[in-house]
C-alpha cells in the first residue's frame, strides 16, 4: 500500500499495518469503524472530515501517512515481533529521509514493540529519528474500545497543540 507522504511534513502518521479492508481498496484506515479520520478531523488537523479515498488531500494540510509493517492482516495481533522490529528498522530510514516534525505512532503495543521500548506511553517520547520527534497516539481502531472516540480526538489535539507549539 502506498505511503501518503512527502519531506518536511508536520505530521507523518503511522499505522500499524493495512488491514483487509485498507489493503482491498488502497487507502489507508478504509475499515469503517476506523477512527482515524474522525479523530484527525475533531483535533482540528483536517478542516472537514475526509474519506479514506482523499487521503492524498493529506500533504496540503502537512500531514502524510505510511504504516509500520507493509503486510496486510485481518487483525495486528498476527504480526510477529521480529515483522514488527523490521518495520521499525525501516521506518528509522524512511523518517530520517523524510524529515517530518513529528511521527505519532498509532499504536503504543506495536511502537513498543517495532522501537523496543516496554515503557512507552501514549504522548510524547523521549526519543527523536534525526531532528523528528516522536509522539505515541492510541490505536484509532474500532476494537479498541476503552479509547472513546471523545477520548482518541483529545489525544491527537494535545499532538496538533504540541505540532503548532513547534
Amino acid at each position: 500500500m502506498p505511503d501518503v507522504a512527502a519531506p518536511g511534513l508536520d505530521v507523518l502518521f503511522c499505522g500499524i499495518n493495512p488491514g483487509l479492508m485498507s489493503a482491498a481498496t488502497g487507502h489507508h484506515f478504509a475499515r469503517p469503524g476506523n477512527r482515524f479520520w474522525p479523530a484527525l478531523h475533531a483535533s482540528g488537523f483536517t478542516p472537514r472530515l475526509l474519506r479514506p479515498d482523499e487521503e492524498r488531500e493529506l500533504p496540503a494540510y502537512g500531514l502524510g501517512i505510511t504504516n509500520v509493517v507493509a503486510r496486510a492482516t485481518a487483525r495486528a495481533d498476527e504480526i510477529g515481533d521480529e515483522e514488527f522490529r523490521e518495520g521499525g528498522r525501516l521506518l528509522r530510514r524512511k523518517v530520517a529521509r523524510l524529515r517530518p516534525r513529528w511521527l505519532a505512532v498509532v499504536g503504543v503495543t506495536a511502537y513498543r514493540t517495532a522501537f523496543g521500548d516496554r515503557s512507552a506511553r501514549v504522548g510524547p517520547q523521549d526519543v527523536t529519528i534525526g531532528s523528528t520527534r516522536v509522539w505515541v497516539l492510541p490505536n484509532p481502531s474500532g476494537l479498541n474500545a476503552h479509547w472513546t472516540p471523545a477520548a482518541l480526538a483529545e489525544e491527537f489535539a494535545r499532538l496538533r497543540a504540541a505540532v503548532r507549539e513547534d
